[in-house]
């Protein structure tokens, strides 16, 4: 599977995970089960049914202060995606877009959002390499 694919799926997880427990769980559960329904409707039921069940372990493990139970919630979920975009790789540019929906819906009451940047750079002979997940500011002299 290509290592971008995997990195959605994962990026998909936590977002997924993380947004069960704040104002957004609606948008979040019904665009998951129209993703689910366009590529694997005999499975949109159980994927809604497994949706409510995880925001219940959510909200009982943040009461709880049980962040392990949120890190396995996230780990299943990041599969779940995984498998639905390796049975119909075109789910993934769908997929970015309920993401992209999501970010740009505001801010979400209840939760911090994470994201997960990955960043790759190789720097041969005499040259640099600068990279950074947000800010960054170089002097050179």
């Amino acid at each position: 599977m290509q290592p971008e694919i995997v990195d959605l799926a994962r990026s998909a997880g936590t977002t997924v995970v993380t947004l069960m427990a704040t104002d957004a769980w609606q948008r979040v559960r019904d665009s998951l089960a129209t993703l689910w329904n366009r590529t694997q409707p005999s499975r949109t039921d159980g994927i809604i049914g497994e949706l409510e069940a995880t925001r219940e372990d959510i909200l009982a493990a943040r009461e709880s202060g049980d962040a392990g139970t949120e890190l396995e919630l996230t780990e299943e979920w990041s599969g779940r995606i995984r498998r639905l975009l390796a049975n119909d790789p075109s789910a993934a540019d769908e997929l970015r877009q309920i993401l992209d929906d999501l970010a740009m819906a505001g801010p979400v009451t209840g939760a911090q959002v994470h994201t997960t940047i990955h960043l790759q750079a190789r720097a041969e002979g005499e040259s640099r390499v600068y990279q950074a997940g947000r800010d960054q500011h170089i002097t050179e002299r």
